[in-house]
């Protein structure tokens, strides 16, 4: 199968030991692209991503803010943040703006991460780049602020590791989205996410790892890596009774459409 990971953190920690052995079996596995996400561990450093995708041609990048380090934002003469996203989003292995959104998982106040996302949103509009979006425990807020300020504006947006409901997908699709799925995919319990996966047009639909996190059955409580995203196009592919490669050739068509890789 040829596939593609949308979007996972080649330079998280836990690839330390084995990044470039992890790499290797995302490409034997059948895999022809990475989309790597930029946020690392936040501001001031934002090439996080990109440092991978100079050194590999088949790594993409994104650049942005997470929303658990909006607090880190500076907008100093010295060092500013939206100043150096703005500069990176020029470099031509930026493919999007990511991943950015709400978290009110963790206690960082709203008011602190709204007009972070706000200012993100207009930064890749300006720039005429699709978005990728993070939402826990703040759909409908993350919902609200992207009608405002993104929906209609005729550019992608990827809700990112998408695990609502039927109903919320379907907000989504109506704005015009790309929901992109991931391991949780393949857990027993996630009756609902599956549901989603299955009624999402396949023109629509992403695979993703979100490695090192949230590994597919059956790594789940492992490290996730970027060759797991087989199991979730197996999973995908399972319940909307299709063969997994004509799920993994047509998402690998949408993220090369969705990013204008140079690719076939």
């Amino acid at each position: 199968m040829r596939l593609v990971d949308s979007h996972c953190h080649l330079d998280d920690e836990q690839f330390d030991g084995d990044r470039e052995a992890a790499i290797q079996r995302a490409l034997d596995a059948g895999i022809v692209a990475m989309l790597a996400i930029g946020t690392g561990n936040g501001p001031p450093d934002l090439e996080a991503a990109l440092r991978l995708a100079r050194k590999y041609n088949f790594i993409y990048a994104t650049v942005g803010v997470h929303p658990n380090d909006a607090g880190k934002v500076t907008t100093d003469e010295g060092s500013n943040t939206f100043a150096d996203l703005e500069r990176l989003t020029s470099h031509p292995k930026v493919k999007a703006v990511g991943e950015i959104g709400l978290d009110y998982h963790w206690g960082v106040p709203k008011e602190t991460q709204v007009p972070i996302f706000v200012r993100q949103l207009e930064i890749a509009a300006a720039a005429r780049m699709p978005i990728v979006i993070h939402t826990r425990d703040a759909f409908d807020d993350t919902i609200d602020v992207l009608k405002q300020h993104w929906a209609g504006n005729g550019l992608p947006c990827v809700m990112h590791c998408f695990t609502g409901s039927v109903a919320q997908a379907e907000q989504c699709l109506d704005l015009g989205f790309y929901l992109a799925f991931g391991g949780v995919t393949t857990f027993p319990k996630a009756t609902e996410v599956r549901e989603a996966a299955r009624m999402v047009p396949i023109d629509r639909l992403l695979l993703e790892t979100d490695a090192p996190y949230l590994a597919p059955i059956p790594f789940r409580g492992k490290r996730n890596e970027p060759s797991y995203v087989a199991h979730t196009a197996k999973a995908i592919a399972e319940g909307r009774g299709i063969d997994p490669e004509q799920l993994a050739e047509q998402t690998t068509s949408n993220f090369i459409k969705l990013f204008g890789l140079p690719l076939h």
